[in-house]
């Protein structure tokens, strides 16, 4: 029973008192609160929040509950924007500094200073290539000797990572390494062709970070064909990564192509991204029963540049009698800008007499514009027109 008693008291302290993640922001100034999720393949779970102090520290406690797998510290909004990934193993304390300027630097954590060591390392190997090819060197004895370098990295990282979930972000990073001197074309080509031959797309705990997004990214951005313009290169490139995931779960397939097509949203790559939906979003948007989703990129398709507007009715007042009018009727213009503003939104009151000056230099009848007043009540709307 004492033992017992004993074992009661202790058990609080031992749920409650497991590991820590703490840390510095600077500038402190800059920051806030910091939020701290577990990331699985489709979802994100709260943990904890931590208010950072005035010195730029902040501090989460972990308790047992909290257990190994990926991490991710936000510290600004939008979420989706300002964070940064963390391996958790729940065997020890991690302490870090962060910079906007510079990243997140790991004081302490074997896993994550281990992996951060690793892309260090392999990035430097990677210079020296480029740097060997852009010299234009025929040393091949200096080729021979990077890639032994990133032969022998490669491997030292894969023995000092064993038993660790930073193990597995290491070997999937794995780069084609030749077994002897090859030309500059045929290395691109075989770098290229190559890329994914590690990258294992059904592993949770890649799933579960940033890394095959950023891989995906790569692959798609850094991957050209000088022959083709640069539209045509990033749609071949994605047929190649959609293939890629083509045995992975729609759910899983959903959340990658979305950030891939918000990519290329946020790029004003119009063209790219309806190529992203039309060809394999709005499929599985389809097969979920996404009904969200696929409003959402169909609305999108609708309104890209080059796309005929979509249709829509409006009232007006003519001789004292309401009239509904479609967009699709109009025919008093060559073109026309759809302008949605509104009486009590201090720039739409900047801008407008500034569309309608510019209206004004350009010839008879080739743009009008239909000004939409987005009100409650005429009266602000009609004071600002008589004005």
């Amino acid at each position: 029973m004492k033992h017992f008693f004993f074992l009661s008291l202790l058990l609080p302290t031992i749920l409650l008192a497991q590991h820590s993640i703490k840390g510095v922001f600077s500038p402190p100034e800059n920051y806030n609160v910091a939020l701290l999720y577990k990331v699985t393949p489709t979802l994100s779970k709260y943990i904890s929040s931590s208010q950072i102090k005035k010195d730029g520290s902040f501090e989460f406690k972990l308790d047992s509950t909290v257990t190994k797998g990926v991490y991710r510290l936000v510290y600004a909004i939008p979420q989706e924007d300002y964070n940064f990934d963390i391996i958790y193993n729940a065997k020890e304390d991690i302490e870090l500094t962060f910079n906007s300027e510079t990243g997140v630097k790991f004081v302490k954590s074997l896993e994550n200073k281990l992996l951060t060591s690793y892309t260090n390392s392999m990035s430097l190997v990677t210079q020296s290539i480029g740097n060997y090819f852009g010299s234009q060197s025929k040393d091949t004895t200096a080729l021979k000797a990077i890639f032994k370098t990133q032969r022998e990295t490669q491997l030292n990282f894969e023995k000092a990572a064993k038993q660790t979930i930073a193990l597995q972000f290491i070997k999937a990073n794995k780069p084609y390494i030749p077994n002897k001197v090859e030309h500059v074309k045929t290395y691109s080509n075989n770098l290229k062709k190559h890329y994914f031959d590690y990258v294992d797309f059904n592993n949770q705990t890649l799933q579960s970070s940033s890394f095959l997004q950023e891989k995906i990214l790569n692959y798609i951005f850094g991957m050209s064909n000088h022959v083709e313009d640069e539209i045509t290169n990033y749609k071949k490139n994605i047929d190649v990564v959609c293939l890629k995931l083509k045995d992975i779960s729609p759910k899983i397939k959903r959340v990658m192509l979305l950030d891939l097509w918000q990519q290329m949203v946020d790029l004003n790559l119009e063209p790219v991204a309806n190529y992203i939906s039309e060809n394999y979003l709005m499929d599985i948007a389809v097969s979920l029963n996404d009904q969200t989703l696929l409003n959402t990129l169909l609305i999108y398709l609708d309104t890209s540049l080059g796309n005929k507007a979509p249709d829509f009715s409006f009232d007006i007042k003519k001789d004292k009698t309401a009239i509904t009018k479609k967009l699709s009727e109009l025919n008093v213009a060559e073109n026309y800008v759809i302008l949605f503003w509104s009486s009590g939104c201090s720039h739409c009151l900047d801008e407008v007499p500034q569309v309608k000056s510019f209206v004004g230099t350009l010839k008879k009848d080739h743009v009008k514009v239909v000004a939409i007043g987005l009100e409650d009540e005429p009266w602000g709307w009609q004071n600002i027109i008589n004005k």
